[in-house]
């Protein structure tokens, strides 16, 4: 039987299976990201890691988990945060959490594209500050959804999800890859724009000040996929200087964004903690596929979602 280290807490009752299976669980108890001193400590003494997206999984700790450590998952369905060339190097099998997810995330992607466009951030805030007079024909105007353009980077399984809503609302889709469209003709025709594809070397920084400059002054952004992805301080730029009209971030880098963070000086801009999959049973979902990967990869079979 083996030693599962996990890094954070998971949902009532998820690491069940390891303990009835005879693994040995051991728990973070302060659910507080492991500093990579720690991450190096857990990998030391374990046979597999139950990681989390905050957990940056690097060459530094897969070696001190030398010739002991055969499997990490993750509770996420990105795994930019891990060395998967040098986990597959010495032998050391990599799970995620794909689908499961899906839904949520794309709930919130289209959330947070209602939230900017409406302005209900700053309508709801003038309602506690106790500025709501009365009603105005002129007062709280945003902008139309319904039959707008959607623009959305990255046609992967959440990214047609997405597509999936924008249809309810009558929206033109655009979209990057197969049978899309290039991104720079995406961006000059999309009233909004949603990034769902992958944090890769060829990603980062994708929307950077050249691509946010091709983009109407009337759109906005939307960011549900990873932060890096996004230059944040063109962005900024951006917003301050009106070259769009408003950005909403469920990802930012770092995470979590510090509260005199420049960026969200920036106006017309809302920002919320990373909760893309933070609905009860979706948690429930990834931690039960997370935990089958490293059962499965603990007892020699192959993982149900293992990176490839």
């Amino acid at each position: 039987m083996g030693r599962v280290v996990v890094t954070r807490r998971l949902p009532e009752g998820g690491t069940d299976p390891l303990v009835t299976a005879g693994h040995e669980v051991v728990l973070n108890d302060e659910d507080v990201a492991f500093t990579k001193l720690q991450l190096c400590g857990a990998a030391r003494d374990a046979d597999a890691l139950l990681g989390a997206l905050t957990d940056r999984i690097d060459d530094d700790v897969l070696a001190a988990g030398g010739t002991r450590l055969r499997v990490v998952a993750t509770v996420a369905v990105g795994y930019d945060n891990i060395d998967v060339s040098a986990a597959r190097e010495r032998g050391i099998r990599v799970g995620n959490t794909p689908d499961v997810l899906t839904g949520a995330t794309a709930d919130l992607a289209f959330a947070l594209l209602l939230a900017i466009a409406r302005g209900l951030p700053e309508a709801a805030d003038s309602v506690r500050r106790g500025e709501w007079q009365t009603w105005g024909p002129t007062a709280y105007l945003g902008r139309e959804v319904h039959g707008a353009t959607l623009g959305i980077i990255g046609m992967g399984r959440i990214g047609r999800a997405v597509a999936q809503r924008a249809a309810g609302f009558e929206m033109e889709v655009l979209h990057t890859g197969r049978g899309g469209v290039p991104l720079l003709q995406l961006l000059a025709r999309s009233d909004f724009v949603s990034i769902h594809c992958p944090l890769t070397p060829e990603t980062h920084h994708l929307i950077n000040e050249a691509a946010l400059d091709k983009m109407k002054p009337t759109a906005f952004l939307i960011n549900t996929a990873r932060g890096p992805i996004v230059d944040q301080a063109a962005l900024r730029r951006a917003l301050t200087e009106g070259e769009i009209a408003g950005a909403a971030l469920d990802v930012t880098y770092p995470e979590p964004l510090a509260g005199d963070d420049p960026l969200l000086t920036a106006p017309n801009l809302l920002v919320v903690p990373h909760i893309g999959s933070a609905t009860g049973a979706t948690r429930e979902q990834m931690a039960t596929v997370a935990v089958e990967n490293l059962l499965a990869a603990l007892d020699g079979r192959p993982m149900p979602d293992e990176v490839s």
